[in-house]
């Protein structure tokens, strides 16, 4: 039997061959998607197995599915391998799955660990963040009269958002909280620079409205945040997947 032609899955009475569900995928627009998954997964099978020094210990494993388990509401027995019929999976496969975890883990951070430094510091003005409150309006004379009344007096800010702002966080004083300078529009990134705390920049135009921002504090970046670490670990080993699969030569034998 011609290997297009193989049977693949069986719907009630249909069978489905590897070539029709190729087809199938790439009609749905998941075909691509399904290729990035297997080459990823077979670069990371590949690369773990040149790693003999990655380990993990039993009790290590264990600890983890009992730990997902909990947070998943799956701790009777029955509710648990409930989930795993319904999900497709053996309980040797679940264990096996938590395993890989572990060991792409460990290949993430020696992969990671030797470029992280610089890459945070090549990033750090963007992961920079800024505690801001603001008042927004829709006319651009009611913003420039509002920021003369508060440059006369500061301490009107608060009163002034609570009476103009057109944003429903003006029953919070505008407070926006910890602002990422990543996110933040070029003009508004630019005058946030320029400022000091307590200052009030603006009125910038962002999105057709008419913005004033007061400076609360700013906040430094740091490795030692955790999840920052994190992400940006996930970042790194990202491009590092991505940088390996460019080198692949594939081609589809179906």
């Amino acid at each position: 039997m011609e290997p297009t032609k193989t049977p693949f899955l069986t719907v009630n009475e249909d069978s489905i061959s590897l070539g029709d569900a190729i087809d199938y995928l790439k009609a749905a627009g998941g075909y691509h998607r399904m290729m990035t998954d297997i080459m990823r997964q077979y670069l990371l099978q590949k690369e773990l197995e040149q790693r003999p020094d990655i380990k993990f210990s039993d009790f290590q494993v264990d600890q983890a599915v009992m730990d997902f388990r909990v947070a998943n509401n799956l701790v009777e027995a029955k509710l648990f391998q409930n989930w795993m019929q319904v999900n497709g999976v053996t309980y040797d496969e679940f264990r096996k799955n938590i395993a890989f975890g572990f060991k792409v883990e460990q290949l993430k951070t020696e992969v990671t660990e030797p470029k992280l430094a610089e890459y945070f510091q090549d990033r750090k003005p963007l992961l920079d963040r800024v505690i801001l409150s603001r008042l927004i309006l829709k006319d651009q004379e009611i913003a420039e009269n509002l920021k003369a009344k508060i440059l006369d007096d500061r301490t009107q800010f608060e009163s002034l958002v609570r009476a103009y702002s057109i944003t429903d966080d003006r029953a919070a004083n505008g407070m926006m909280g910890a602002v990422p300078k990543g996110t933040m529009p070029d003009i508004m990134k630019t005058a946030i620079d320029l400022a000091n705390p307590g200052e009030v920049v603006g009125p910038l135009k962002i999105d057709d409205r008419y913005c004033l921002f007061r400076v609360e504090q700013f906040i430094p970046a740091s490795l030692e945040e955790e999840p920052l670490k994190h992400e940006l670990k996930n970042q790194l080993f990202e491009r590092w997947i991505q940088d390996k699969l460019q080198s692949f030569e594939i081609r589809l034998e179906v």
